[in-house]
């Protein structure tokens, strides 16, 4: 493992493959058949449907409406539309009648135009630049959808209903923040002066099903025999970081693995903003706080991470690790919580590494860099990679061990890669995963979790 050569050592990462641009005028055949044009913009919504919009929330009592269901709204919203729209002679068809009462009753109770993208189950991100782009992701591609806010008032109101839902205010004065939806989607909020063009809001919506490792087969994302190893590990409570970029199946992939972690075992996680899907009842959630208008009452991760050393857990799951919390994440590793797991924003396993010892640096404790690279060698077992490709396809790349030190440089171990061969016949990526099978360092912890065999026929399955 030492060696210079051979499948475990790290070549260099070949550069990324350069995304194709759309032809002009290219005929069918020369596009991707992944590739998704974007739709024309919608045409701005007519006067007259604007005229009646105003007209009906003026005459709707505001506390009635509030104590109503929704079907009975949109009902009586749906009659009320038809007898103004008799008193103003304005021509509108049954069709056009439901689809306006539909869009006032999402505007009063609910999110207003994001309220069908949040219930399309095909949409993984929602992204809000100002009142008239709206864009979201669906197979792993963008495309901008014919849907627009009125203004960017509209937009700032249901921005704040968001924020308000969850106690958190933005406004000039807050122009930022983090909050969640009551499904737990996630949103990022931004206001002007900061954002020049508007309110802009991002949101990272969440599968109403839990995913585990047979959609992830199904999805492409790994293979049976490595879905396999990766159960394993997280049996046989190994400590695991999840690395990869924004929106490449981090926390999915954590989800995924966290269904193997015991029904009697005690976890703790940690979050700035709640994502975590654990199944197991035994499960105590914490997430960060944000300083009041004051700056203070702030709980930070590291805060967090603290107490929860103090709360007798078996594994302690940071939901993405970002700041000085790193050390205290690395020294619960190191102290008995084995099982412990995380998700980092990094390139590869390396970088990863590079990127915690930078956040233990930033703790100010003055450690050494070689102390700080010893502790990381002994806390991490292993660095599973994952990406999202050019095709749409949010895929696990690497599985990687790491050894230990030889000096200072890191020794890894690439026990799983994927190797890109090509495109497919749909344009995709295609590739195969190559598996080095050895004993890795851990072999002792498999042996003592009764495991050995099964990563044994997990590894010959993946190298037939």
């Amino acid at each position: 493992m030492s060696g210079d050569s051979g499948f475990g050592r790290r070549p260099a990462a070949p550069a990324p493959a350069p995304r194709p641009a759309p032809p002009v005028a290219a005929p069918a055949r020369a596009r991707a058949s992944y590739f998704v044009p974007p739709p024309p913009p919608a045409p701005v919504e007519s006067k007259q449907a604007a005229e009646l919009h105003g007209l009906c929330l003026s005459r709707l009592d505001a506390t009635a409406a509030a104590a109503m269901s929704p079907e009975r709204l949109r009902a009586e919203v749906e009659r009320l539309l038809a007898e103004i729209a008799d008193e103003q002679r304005i021509q509108f068809n049954a069709r056009e009648q439901h689809q306006l009462a539909l869009a006032l009753v999402d505007d009063m109770l609910g999110l207003g135009p994001l309220e069908p993208l949040l219930a399309d189950d095909s949409i993984t991100d929602i992204m809000v630049n100002g009142p008239e782009r709206v864009f979201v992701e669906r197979s792993g591609h963008i495309v901008e959808l014919p849907i627009r806010f009125r203004d960017a008032q509209h937009v700032a109101r249901i921005a704040q209903r968001i924020a308000s839902s969850v106690g958190r205010r933005v406004d000039e004065s807050s122009p930022m923040v983090d909050a969640r939806l009551a499904d737990g989607s996630r949103v990022n909020i931004i206001f002007p002066p900061l954002a020049l063009d508007g309110p802009c809001l991002s949101i990272r919506k969440f599968a109403r099903h839990a995913i585990d490792f047979d959609r992830l087969v199904t999805f492409g994302s790994l293979t049976r025999p490595l879905a396999h190893v990766l159960e394993i590990v997280a049996a046989a409570r190994l400590n695991v970081i999840i690395s990869g970029g924004t929106g490449s199946g981090k926390t999915t992939l954590l989800n995924a693995m966290s269904r193997t972690i015991g029904a009697t075992e005690r976890i703790v996680t940690v979050e700035d903003a709640a994502e975590l899907e654990l199944q197991q009842r035994h499960v105590v959630r914490l997430e960060t706080r944000p300083p009041n208008l004051e700056g203070r009452g702030a709980v930070t991760q590291r805060d967090l991470v603290r107490n929860a050393l103090r709360m007798r857990p078996d594994r302690i799951i940071v939901g993405e690790v970002r700041g000085i919390e790193a050390i205290d994440m690395l020294q619960a590793m190191n102290t008995g919580h084995d099982g412990s797991m995380s998700t980092i924003h990094a390139n590869s396993a390396r970088d990863a590494l590079t990127r915690l010892e930078n956040m233990v640096q930033m703790s100010n404790m003055g450690q050494p860099e070689r102390s700080i690279r010893s502790q990381l060698a002994s806390a991490i077992d292993l660095i599973v990679q994952v990406e999202r490709q050019r095709d749409g396809t949010r895929r696990v790349v690497e599985v990687t061990e790491l050894c230990g030190l030889e000096g200072d440089v890191y020794i890894l171990s690439d026990i799983f890669a994927f190797a890109v061969s090509g495109a497919n016949a749909e344009g995709g990526v295609a590739g195969h995963w190559r598996v080095n099978r050895y004993h890795p360092g851990f072999y002792d912890r498999l042996v003592y979790a009764g495991l050995e065999r099964a990563w044994a026929a997990a590894l010959d399955e993946a190298g037939q």
